[in-house]
């Protein structure tokens, strides 16, 4: 075993035991030594393998971890653990056959897969869990509480025994919310709010964020679906983040106040809640409330100060360059939390406190007013709920194609990250990750994507787009998605994509495969005859590996997110989506009615349709060999045209990676030659001369590789390679600026224009302020009460609209038409809009102007009369006129009683406004409610 792989199986060993378990060899096996015992090396039936470690819980098997050296990417491992879940000899007591619990780690980086769940999908976590929570999992009993439910049969069920759903299977059967109880009553952005985080649950993403603005009730709405989760979902535990005392505090008091929708107790009569203010953790308590500083410190193993809660951790972070970095701690397993709630999540995500909540293996949910480009990047642009702001395609030989274009800000133009942000480095040969704090402006250009930086959000907007486009402009009559093949750049980057794939659909592990040279396991020929044989996987993502030759009939959708510059290369990878299909084939992997092939679409992410190419063979011939075992054939006198065209080729890419002082060592070690010159030297030996002979040709070779003969040439070739790191830009949110973004947020605003005069047409006869204004000229008035009435239908479910909102939509409409008859969409609303908005729905008026600049035309109008026929005012009368048309255009109407209130009473009130009028005050009120709201 090599020495990479025998560190991580160390470093495995170590946080096993960390954990509590026994970790021993197969023949000095004593499985009574602990309740969790990992057994090395454990031989499974003929054809399973042998599995790394086998883990025991109670003296039955539970699960298997595969042991993978530091560096290596997990997605593609997981055919394997899945293989040895399945080859448990007959004999062997078991927990359930396949085993529910699979591992993939390499001792810095673990995957988990809780095959208890509905649909399992893997999820990083930072260590394993103890053998008593495996054991909890595994229980009847398991979890406590009410709400408990029946679901599907799964696959890991066994006939004779019966398990407890998890909580992803629980928060999919959750009882319906009750907005209205005692006296509390949900408002309609708090359901929202709670109703779109437990979808979002439901689809097992493990990161959300609600916005609401301050004074929204963020607190109460945590603390609502706080008690759903634990009372329904059987969540055991959660954190609930803060970054001060006092804040704590505060949380603890509404907790205490907070009444039972379903029983009328008490919060804290029916669950114990604890304000940790020392390193002592309640092992009852279902909800703990913590400053961020107190947990990180807990995780460290030192004491807190109690007076240091109440220093606020804002800006701290920035004092860290290099933040001492959190290892296991036994006292605080990753499993002690279910849920993290970070409150003011903008605040506790930089890299000294994200160490906290990516410690547990826990779904985080944050609260923010004021979020920003690094909060949406940290909660992976997952917005649940953002209050007050609203959001996929003649001999009949082959089928032809469609050119789907998806063109997003940061693929064309790439990004530009402040000073300041924190980004993140990833380590491409160990795959750590550690965080980075900005002192000058980070730039990258679109060729530098997914080689040198990576930005999540550029991949997810373009799964977004593919998913929520699909359907309607792709493939409007399928039910499910076709088959769909995506090109990525590199490991890293198919890595990326897949975890992304699988989240932003909210399916689990099968539902999106990586098919690369890389993945292990499974052959990646059997991951290939899944894909074209059976219904998963849906989406494989790959690199060249499925590019060329390989005969997959049923693909209908072909992504390119990396371009292409070989034509030859580029017309093979279009042809996995030429070939033809017979219906019933087709139906075998993709059911449904109106299933039949006779196009493809070729999504097309990053304009490899639009740019010219060569039709230069691919040079790197050898994509699976490592770079260091072809400067090793090299070294020992291999000169084979393959082997010399991929090291050239590489050569030249890591020559383009170079700093110039990395440039200047391979010049030193080299004799004076850089990668570059090498690279040439052996492409022009390569190239074939009529004029050279063979022997001749041979010795141009070997004298163009004659400077990798010195090994220590070669080691700094291979250190430079792997000392390149990926920056992974979490901050840059990526828009759409094709793929039909224009039109959409035209059919947008038009659903919503429509929907608002479907809806008053609707409601004309039963709503007071509908039936006046569908009545003018009337002599009955229109009340600010009416006026209230009606917005408060407009606000309630399912609409939720807001006279802003409404207006907006006007405006977009009015934008892309190029009338102008939509004024003011720039000014804040008030709520006598309303008057505004409806007339210009019912077609009365020609424009929508603000209700309030209405009333002032009206008022000019009326001064301007009052002129012509002889009237004239004196200034401190006109001040009068002004604020009584102001208050008009607030209110709808203005009475004797007003006067007693501001500005009025500031003036002398009722009686100063009786002594400057006198009897005409009565006529003035009496036009003034007529003429000004005409």
């Amino acid at each position: 075993m090599g020495a990479p792989e025998e560190q991580a199986r160390e470093e495995i060993d170590r946080l096993l035991a960390a954990a509590g378990w026994a970790v021993q060899d197969v023949g000095a096996a004593n499985l009574h030594a602990a309740r969790g015992v990992a057994l090395r090396e454990f031989e499974l039936n003929v054809g399973h393998g042998t599995a790394d470690y086998l883990l025991y819980v109670g003296g039955r098997a539970a699960g298997v971890i595969e042991a993978k050296k530091a560096g290596a990417t997990l997605s593609g491992v997981e055919a394997q653990s899945v293989r040895y879940a399945q080859g448990l000899p007959a004999t062997l007591p078991a927990w359930l056959r396949p085993l529910p619990f699979l591992y993939e780690s390499t001792g810095l980086e673990t995957h988990f897969t809780n095959g208890l769940d509905p649909e399992p999908r893997a999820r990083g976590v930072f260590a394993f869990h103890r053998p008593e929570t495996l054991a909890a999992w595994l229980s009847p009993s398991f979890p406590a509480g009410e709400g408990r439910v029946s679901g599907p049969p799964r696959a890991a069920d066994n006939a004779a025994l019966t398990y407890a759903l998890t909580f992803l299977a629980r928060v999919r059967a959750m009882p319906p919310l009750v907005t209205e109880w005692s006296d509390c009553k949900l408002w309609p952005a708090q359901i929202t709010a709670i109703r779109n985080l437990e979808a979002s649950l439901a689809q097992n993403k493990p990161r959300a964020l609600i916005q609401m603005a301050t004074g929204s009730g963020k607190t109460f709405t945590a603390i609502s679906f706080i008690y759903r989760l634990i009372k329904f979902a059987g969540a055991r535990r959660v954190l609930f983040l803060v970054d001060r005392g006092n804040l704590g505090r505060q949380a603890r008091k509404e907790f205490d106040q907070y009444v039972s929708p379903v029983n009328n107790y008490k919060f804290g009569e029916e669950f114990i809640v604890q304000h940790l203010t020392s390193n002592q953790l309640d092992r009852t308590a279902r909800v703990c409330i913590c400053t961020i500083q107190r947990m990180y410190s807990m995780l460290k193993g030192r004491e807190l100060p109690e007076e240091a809660d109440e220093e606020s951790t804002e800006r701290v972070e920035s004092l860290f360059k290099e933040p001492e970095p959190i290892d296991y701690n036994p006292a605080l397993p990753i499993e002690t939390f279910d849920i993290i709630v970070t409150d003011e999540a903008h605040r506790s995500i930089y890299n000294l406190w994200r160490q906290v909540l990516e410690y547990f293996d826990a779904h985080l949910i944050g609260l923010t007013a004021t979020p920003n480009k690094q909060t949406f990047g940290f909660f992976n642009q997952n917005l649940v709920m953002e209050y007050g702001h609203p959001q996929a395609v003649a001999d009949g030989v082959n089928v032809n194609y469609d050119v789907y274009r998806i063109r997003t800000e940061v693929t064309e133009a790439g990004s530009t990250v402040e000073a300041g942000y924190w980004l993140q480095v990833l380590d491409k040969p160990t795959r750590a990750r550690r965080d980075w704090q900005l002192d000058d402006d980070f730039e990258y250009a679109p060729e530098e994507l997914d080689r040198s930086v990576q930005t999540p959000d550029q991949i997810r907007i373009i799964a977004r787009t593919l998913r929520d486009r699909w359907q309607s402009d792709l493939f409007p009559q399928r039910q499910e998605l076709p088959k769909t093949l995506v090109f990525a750049k590199d490991d890293n980057h198919a890595e990326a994509i897949v975890g992304i794939l699988r989240e932003e659909w909210g399916r689990g592990n099968e539902f999106a495969q990586k098919i690369t040279y890389r993945s292990t396991g499974s052959k990646p020929e059997e991951l290939i005859k899944a894909f074209r044989t059976s219904y998963y996987p849906r989406i494989a993502v790959t690199v060249d590996m499925i590019a060329t030759g390989t005969d997959i009939k049923p693909v209908e959708i072909v992504v390119f997110m990396r371009s292409v510059k070989s034509r030859s290369f580029f017309e093979q990878m279009k042809g996995r989506g030429v070939r033809v299909i017979k219906d019933d084939d087709l139906r075998g992997v993709n059911p449904g009615e109106h299933v039949h092939k006779d196009r493809f679409v070729i999504v097309d992410c990053v304009g490899v349709c639009e740019r010219d190419k060569t039709d230069s063979r691919p040079m790197d011939q050898k994509k699976s060999v490592p770079l260091a075992a072809l400067l090793q054939a090299v070294s020992l006198g291999n000169v084979e045209p393959e082997v010399l065209s991929s090291v050239a080729v590489r050569l030249a890419r890591l020559d383009a990676q170079l700093t110039d002082a990395e440039r200047a060592r391979v010049v030193s070690e080299a004799g004076g030659l850089g990668l570059k010159e090498l690279s040439r030297g052996i492409v022009q030996a390569l190239d074939p001369r009529e004029d050279r002979s063979p022997q001749e040709a041979e010795a141009a070779l070997r004298n163009a590789v004659k400077p990798l003969s010195n090994p220590a040439l070669r080691t700094l070739i291979l250190t430079l390679k792997t000392m390149k790191e990926l920056v992974i830009d979490t901050v840059t949110q990526d828009r759409v600026l094709e793929a039909g973004f224009s039109e959409a947020a035209r059919e947008r605003a038009q659903g919503i224009v429509q929907s608002f005069e479907a809806f008053i047409a609707q409601h004309r006869d039963e709503i007071t302020a509908l039936q006046i204004l569908y009545n003018r000229p009337t002599k009955v008035p229109l009340t600010f009460e009416d006026l209230k009435a009606l917005a408060d239908a407009l606000q309630a479910p399912p609409h939720l609209w807001t006279e802003s909102q409404l207006w907006q939509a006007y405006a977009a409409l009015d934008q892309s038409k190029g009338e102008g008859k939509v004024l003011g969409a720039s000014r804040r609303r008030i709520l006598t809009d309303l008057v505004s908005l409806v007339r210009y729905a019912m077609h009365q008026e020609n424009e929508l102007v603000p209700y309030p600049e209405r009333v002032a035309a009206n008022f000019r109008a009326w001064m301007a009369q009052q002129q012509g026929s002889g009237k004239s005012f004196t200034d401190e009368q006109r001040w009068w006129l002004e604020k009584m048309a102001e208050h008009i255009a607030s209110n709808l109407d203005i009475k004797a009683e007003d006067f007693g209130y501001a500005p009025f009473d500031q003036r002398g009130g009722l009686g100063r406004v009786h002594q400057l009028f006198g009897t005409e005050l009565p006529k003035v009120i009496d036009e003034f409610n007529r003429e000004l709201v005409a």
